[in-house]
């Protein structure tokens, strides 16, 4: 932030005048006596830079960092290209905000527009919102999007990874909505439990594919009985994975979400990631957030607007779907960076590798005697059962520096792999995985 140069004494007291004040505190005159603050917090005293930079470094010497990732579960370790960080660590993008005057910010505008636009080509839909939160965040506010006074419950598949569960439930114990879970079979969603329910008042199902398991659901199949029974299909999705499988538009899909950490943004601990949510033509006046469009002006020049931004959300909020007003402006910028930086052609061969990856994995672990929980085709995630006990090996992986895949429970693990992990590394980690289990 080497410009940003905050105002002086001076300049403050000549604001306060300007308003009719004489000092700080005649700002508070309205606020009871009782509840201002009378003392200076009990804050420690301030530190130099060179003793934060070093209290900092050993704090986090307290993490442990793993340079071997077979680990995903919604959260990935891919690559990034240089140019990614060279564009969005520019001292312009890094403090932009989402623009309440927005049409004078026009370069905020055209990297949303241009976020949107790609968006709407990696999964086929017809518009893209300018991002929410995070993925689980997107699921949430797909499934709020879908209903209405007629149909108010929403259907998530048991295949749903835990977290975008935990968030669906919160926004439907929020509103009041009736949340039904679909049950799995094989690893894959039971639709013949579907076509055995009462689907009259279900707005929405929600299905991953690939799923939380791995494994790549029959999309066709779904999106026929979604639709058969007057529901909507909100289909999650890895964008990754997009290089290579079918879109959700393809499959029918009325509203396509998923996690947009994977297109350029580090793991980083859990967060900031990106919550992409993209709609058919049909859907487009509900989803929430902001929507960036492009025009011209009077003199025919290009310019960019934001549009179809629902006005409930703000002055009339008892009427609205959604609260969200504001979007990850950053978060999106790297993302359509990244999706630049890549091409069609490279995010094709990134998805294929990881897929190539994680099925040599398998088969490596197949041999050392693990044996694979759900049968079909997958991505780059798949779950195994471990010939002893899946938390002791994650451990003695941790070991010697390579994150394993997640423990589900005692005996089973969820592995992965990205275009990251090379032959040699999933060698070693095969040798060690040897090790350990005999």
């Amino acid at each position: 932030m080497g410009s940003y140069i905050p105002n002086t004494k001076e300049e403050q007291l000549e604001m306060l005048r300007e308003i009719g004040m004489q000092s700080f505190d005649d700002l508070y005159t309205d606020i009871p006596e009782a509840m201002r603050l009378a003392k200076p917090l009990d804050l420690p005293e301030g530190l130099s830079e060179l003793e934060v930079s070093a209290a900092l470094e050993e704090l986090a010497d307290k993490n442990r960092r793993y340079r071997h990732i077979f680990r995903g579960a919604g959260s990935y370790h891919h690559y990034i290209p240089a140019i990614v960080k060279q564009v969005t660590s520019k001292e312009e993008f890094v403090t932009a905000y989402t623009p309440y005057q927005a049409e004078i910010s026009q370069g905020i505008l055209q990297s949303v527009f241009e976020y949107q636009t790609m968006i709407c080509e990696l999964t086929g839909m017809d518009v893209s919102n300018a991002s929410v939160y995070d993925g689980a965040t997107a699921a949430a506010e797909a499934a709020a999007m879908c209903r209405d006074r007629k149909r108010g419950a929403v259907c998530v598949s048991a295949t749903t990874d835990p977290k975008v569960l935990s968030v669906i439930k919160t926004y439907c114990f929020g509103s009041g909505a009736p949340l039904l879970i679909l049950p799995e079979k094989d690893g894959r969603t039971d639709m013949a439990a579907w076509g055995a329910m009462d689907t009259k008042e279900i707005a929405c199902l929600y299905v991953q594919t690939p799923n939380y398991y791995g494994i790549l659901e029959d999309g066709d199949e779904i999106a026929a009985a979604v639709h058969e029974s007057g529901a909507k299909l909100i289909l999650g999705c890895n964008p990754i994975a997009l290089g290579i499988l079918k879109t959700p538009a393809e499959y029918g899909a009325d509203v396509a979400v998923g996690e947009g950490q994977p297109l350029g943004l580090p793991m980083s601990f859990g967060g900031p990631y990106l919550g992409f949510m993209a709609a058919s033509k049909d859907m487009m006046r509900k989803l929430p957030g902001r929507i960036v469009g492009q025009t011209v002006d009077a003199d025919g020049r290009r310019g960019y607007v934001l549009t179809l931004q629902a006005r409930e959300q703000h002055i009339r909020r008892e009427k609205a779907s959604s609260n969200i007003c504001s979007n990850e402006a950053l978060c999106a910028m790297t993302a359509a960076v990244y999706l630049s930086a890549m091409g069609a052609r490279g995010l094709e061969k990134a998805a294929t590798a990881c897929m190539a990856n994680a099925h040599y994995l398998l088969e490596g672990l197949l041999k050392a005697g693990f044996v694979r929980k759900y049968q079909g085709e997958f991505f780059h995630e798949f779950v195994t059962v471990c010939p002893g006990n899946a938390y002791e090996l994650s451990e003695k992986l941790g070991e010697q520096g390579y994150l394993s895949g997640l423990p589900l429970n005692e005996r089973e693990m969820l592995w992965c792999c990205t275009e990251m992990n090379t032959k040699q590394e999933i060698d070693t980690l095969l040798a060690l995985v040897g090790e350990v289990i005999s």
